[in-house]
């Protein structure tokens, strides 16, 4: 996953798009990393039109995961996982989905942990082949990736861990804002999505508001500079069902759909989950009136309410 050409710059001072078609730059094989985390600001509806072009064959990078790479498994888009975790933590469990993809064999897995793969961006975007590591010292990882190498360190006489460089081919980002050129401001925790921008040859990226550069320098400046990113999509609810603070919480309502159906299998999960919402939804608009359209947004919007309000909807959510 490494190479050894300079990364391209983009300089276009329009990179607008529709959604379509930055799904379609997106192809077989693809070596990706997939921005947000867990269950917050995943690019959810460039995953949708992604799966509906029926593209195959991506390798996932990633560190903590959960309904994204999820779907991707149950849509049968993903051959290789290089994520060091993928699931819904306390609320579900499991992923059903990627796990049923990993024990059949459909989708072979790189065990990693999140701390190696940051080291392994910095690497590439260094431009350096690879970069030494302390942190899986006394695990079994090492015995799981060969490519990882020891040496002894020339100053300390410490024993490291070298592991190799992995530069994404595509990085697929949703951020709160952007403008016309591509600068992204993310609002809340990146996670690894700066790491992914400046190490990947492609950035993809949805956006809730397309704004001037004007103000999104008044809201908060800029957070990936548009010469890392290739094109950019005004695309609102973009990371539904996952979170986008500050303009719409996570739909816990619709992920109890979504993982009833992923745990009854995989022909369920096509007739229940994905004939509906991904393939049955030609468009992001379809999806959005699926969802319930402007009727869900202020549902998912009311957390704005205060601290309280945002509790009484989780509980809500939690208890219907």
């Amino acid at each position: 996953m490494s190479k050894t050409e300079p990364r391209p710059i983009y300089v276009d001072s329009d990179k607008r798009t529709g959604l379509d078609d930055l799904a379609a730059q997106v192809k077989d094989g693809s070596v990706v990393a997939v921005g947000g985390g867990l269950s917050s600001r995943e690019p959810m509806a460039l995953l949708r039109a992604i799966l509906r072009r029926g593209v195959k064959g991506l390798t996932v990078v990633g560190s903590a995961h959960g309904i994204d790479i999820d779907l991707l498994s149950g849509g049968g888009a993903i051959s290789r996982s290089s994520e060091s975790y993928v699931g819904f933590e306390q609320d579900f469990g499991m992923a059903p989905n990627y796990r049923r993809a990993l024990e059949s064999g459909a989708v072979s897995v790189d065990d990693s942990c999140c701390y190696t793969l940051v080291q392994q961006l910095r690497a590439a975007i260094q431009g350096l082949p690879f970069l030494p590591i302390r942190s899986v010292r006394g695990t079994s990882f090492p015995s799981l990736h060969p490519e990882y190498k020891r040496m002894i360190c020339p100053f300390t006489g410490e024993e490291l861990l070298l592991v190799p460089a992995i530069e994404p081919e595509v990085a697929l980002i949703h951020a709160q804002y952007g403008d016309a050129q591509g600068n992204l401001l993310i609002q809340g925790p990146p996670v690894a999505d700066i790491l992914f921008a400046k190490a990947s040859r492609e950035v993809l990226a949805t956006v809730e508001e397309i704004v001037s550069t004007a103000r999104l320098k008044e809201l908060g400046g800029v957070s990936i500079p548009y010469f890392y990113v290739t094109a950019v999509s005004e695309v609102p609810m973009g990371a539904h069902p996952t979170a986008c603070y500050p303009f719409y919480a996570y739909d816990r309502r619709h992920t109890v759909l979504y993982y009833e159906a992923a745990r009854k299998g995989a022909d369920a999960f096509l007739a229940e989950y994905l004939s509906v919402f991904v393939h049955g939804a030609p468009d992001h608009a379809d999806y959005l009136a699926q969802i319930g359209g402007e009727k869900a947004r202020a549902r998912l919007s009311s957390w704005r309410d205060g601290a309280e309000a945002w509790k009484r909807l989780y509980m809500d959510e939690a208890m219907a």
